[in-house]
């Protein structure tokens, strides 16, 4: 599975940005799909999951902000960030899971850079 990730790039506070992730991956949908970030200097953390069921999760930091979706069609993600602060500079990654009864397998993009000015 290979994971392309777009939509990065400079915004000022109070901005807009939409993530795209799109998978290339014989094997579909996966169970959930996600978008993590890492900020420089801290662990990377979960920003927001879709899960097969189209259950959603956030980060608190983001709620109200973000809104995550997904194609299966397209075999894509999407995050839609809105009223961006610069506490959300960093670089994001998406992610997808399959699972099995006993196991499961993440996949990873290699990220795109976004950064907020203040």
């Amino acid at each position: 599975v290979q994971l392309q990730a777009s939509g990065g790039g400079l915004v000022q506070a109070g901005g807009s940005l939409r993530l795209s992730c799109v998978a290339f991956a014989r094997v579909w949908p996966a169970n959930d799909m996600a978008w993590y970030r890492q900020a420089p200097g801290k662990q990377r953390e979960l920003v927001a999951l879709s899960g097969s069921d189209d259950a959603t999760m956030y980060a608190d930091s983001v709620k109200g902000r973000f809104t995550i979706s997904r194609d299966n069609s397209k075999k894509a993600v999407y995050l839609q960030m809105n009223n961006l602060k610069s506490e959300d500079t960093a670089v994001y990654y998406c992610n997808v899971r399959f699972k099995t009864l006993f196991d499961q397998h993440d996949y990873w993009g290699e990220g795109t850079q976004v950064t907020v000015s203040s």
